[in-house]
């Protein structure tokens, strides 16, 4: 399953190069033309949304309390930080096979799970 994802800053681009490399669509704000912008994380989400495009993002606190506060959106995937970029992106794309829908759902991807 091919999955749309929007990662905003501070998702490092290792993961998303890997993901990428797994057949999903990430789109990052440096290719949306918006890095650098500190771009609040209500407006990364509704960029998402615009943009049929789950969220993936290590800002966990802010996008599960948006996820609480509005569960209608394409999909949040919060990620514990781990430098591991090759696990995360591993861990992230199993997450996803197992999902038939992101569709209003958060998804949890810690490290040492």
């Amino acid at each position: 399953m091919t999955t749309r994802l929007y990662s905003n800053e501070n998702f490092p681009l290792p993961v998303v190069e890997a993901l990428r490399e797994r057949g999903h669509d990430v789109l990052t704000t440096r290719d949306a033309g918006r890095s650098n912008e500190g771009i609040p994380d209500a407006e990364v989400l509704r960029f998402a949304v615009e943009n049929k495009r789950a969220v993936i993002t290590h800002n966990r606190q802010d996008f599960i309390r948006l996820h609480r506060l509005n569960p209608d959106h394409e999909g949040i995937i919060v990620c514990t930080d781990n430098p591991d970029f090759p696990a995360l992106a591993a861990k992230v794309h199993a997450q996803l096979q197992r999902m038939e829908s992101l569709q209003g759902q958060l998804v949890r991807v810690n490290r040492g799970d």
